[in-house]
C-alpha cells in the first residue's frame, strides 16, 4: 500500500467537502458578530452613564491637548469600577456562549470528518459516531476559556512589569518596552501551545472519553506520532504565513488610494479583504483539523524488523605446524642435570657415625 499523507488528506478534504469550511465559518462569525454588537451595545451604554457638563464640553470643543485631557480626566473619575464590572459580567457570558457554541459546532464538523475518512480503504475500522458528547467538548472548551483569561491577566502584568523598569527619577522606556514585549512574546506562545493542544484533544472526543481522557489521548498521539502531526502542523502554519502575507499586500491597494478615493470607499476595501482573510483562515483550521483526524484513522505503523543476515560458519584456522628445527644434539636441562649428579663425587664418609648409627649413652652407675 502506498504512503498515506495526512497534509494532502487534509487539503483533499478541504475542496471535496466545502460544507465543512463553511459551517466551521457560520458558527465562527456567528458568535463574533453577536459578541462585537454586545461589546458595542455595552460600550454605548457605558458612555451614557458618564455625566458631561457645560464647562467638559466647552474644554472639548476647543480642541487643544491639555484642555481635552482634563475634560475626558473629569468625566471619566469615579467610571473605573462601573467599566471594570461591566467588562467582568461581559467577559463570562462571552465565554459561556463561546463555549456552547464551540462545543456543537466542534461536534457537528468532527461527525462530518470521521464519517469521510472512515469510508477510505486505509481507513482502520472504528465504530460509528452516534452522539455529540457535549459535555467533554465542553470541558476541553472551558479549559480554553480559562488559557484565554490567564493570557489576558498575563499581558496586563506584562505591562506592570515594564512600568516597574522605568521610575520617575530613572526613566528607561527603552528597557520597559523590551521587558513588557518579551513577557507579551512568552505568554503568547505559551497561549498559543495550549489552545493548539486542547484542539487537538477535541479529536478524541467522538471515540467516547470524557475531557482528562482525551487530553491523555492527544499526549499519546504526540508521542506516538509525532512525526506526522508536527508536519500537518508546520505545513498548515506555512500556508496560513502564506495567505496573511498576500492579505497584507492585497490591503495596501486601498490603502494607497486614501487620499484620492472617499473614506468609505477605502474602508470598505479593507474590510472586505480583512473578511477573505479570516474566511481562508477558517478554511484552513478545517483542512488542519482533517489531517490530526487522517492521522488517527491511519494503521499503526509496523514494528520495525532488523532483518537477521545468515551467519555463514566460517572456514576453520588453519593452525600453522610448529617448526621442527629443533636441534636434537642440543643439550638440555635434563641432561644437565644428569650430568651433575654423575659427576658429582661421593664424598660421604662411611665410616663417620651419624645420628641414627650413634648408640644411646646411659650414665653408668656403680653397682651396690
Amino acid at each position: 500500500m502506498a504512503s498515506i499523507s495526512p497534509t494532502l488528506e487534509g487539503f483533499r478534504l478541504m475542496f471535496r467537502r466545502p460544507a465543512l469550511g463553511l459551517a466551521e465559518i457560520a458558527w465562527r462569525w456567528s458568535f463574533g458578530m453577536a459578541a462585537t454588537a454586545l461589546i458595542g451595545f455595552c460600550f454605548l451604554e457605558y458612555l451614557d452613564t458618564l455625566p458631561v457638563s457645560r464647562a467638559d464640553m466647552f474644554l472639548l470643543r476647543t480642541r487643544q491637548p491639555t484642555l481635552v485631557s482634563q475634560a475626558l480626566a473629569h468625566i471619566l473619575r469615579g467610571s473605573v469600577p462601573r467599566l471594570v464590572l461591566a467588562m467582568i459580567v461581559l467577559a463570562t457570558l462571552l465565554g459561556v456562549a463561546w463555549m456552547v457554541m464551540a462545543s456543537l459546532g466542534r461536534a457537528a464538523t468532527m461527525h462530518e470528518m470521521f464519517g469521510y475518512f472512515r469510508a477510505q480503504a486505509w481507513a482502520v475500522d472504528s465504530p460509528a459516531i452516534k452522539t455529540l458528547h457535549f459535555g467533554s467538548l465542553a470541558g476541553l472548551n472551558f479549559l480554553r476559556v480559562g488559557a484565554a483569561l490567564a493570557a489576558g491577566v498575563g499581558c496586563a502584568g506584562a505591562f506592570v512589569l515594564g512600568g516597574m523598569a522605568s521610575s520617575e527619577k530613572n526613566p528607561s522606556p527603552g528597557s520597559a518596552f523590551l521587558i513588557a514585549m518579551m513577557v507579551l512574546m512568552l505568554v503568547g506562545l505559551a497561549w498559543a501551545g495550549l489552545n493548539w493542544f486542547l484542539s487537538l484533544a477535541s479529536l478524541f472526543v467522538p471515540q467516547g472519553r470524557n475531557t482528562m481522557s482525551a487530553m491523555l489521548g492527544a499526549v499519546d498521539l504526540c508521542r506516538t506520532r509525532a512525526g506526522p502531526v508536527l508536519a500537518a502542523g508546520a505545513w498548515f502554519g506555512l500556508a496560513h504565513l502564506v495567505v496573511f502575507f498576500v492579505a497584507t499586500s492585497v490591503v495596501a491597494f486601498p490603502l494607497a488610494f486614501a487620499g484620492v478615493l472617499p473614506a468609505g470607499v477605502v474602508l470598505g476595501g479593507v474590510l472586505l479583504v480583512t473578511l477573505l482573510y479570516f474566511a481562508i483562515v477558517d478554511y484552513l483550521y478545517v483542512g488542519r483539523l482533517a489531517a490530526y483526524v487522517a492521522i488517527l484513522q491511519m494503521p499503526a505503523p509496523a514494528p520495525a524488523t532488523v532483518p537477521v543476515a545468515a551467519v555463514r560458519p566460517s572456514a576453520p584456522a588453519m593452525v600453522a605446524p610448529l617448526a621442527t628445527n629443533i636441534d636434537k644434539d642440543e643439550p638440555i636441562l635434563s641432561d644437565h642435570s644428569a650430568r651433575f649428579f654423575a659427576a658429582t663425587p661421593n664424598s660421604v664418609d662411611k665410616a663417620e657415625n651419624i645420628l641414627g648409627d650413634a648408640p644411646p649413652r646411659h650414665s653408668e652407675e656403680p653397682a651396690d
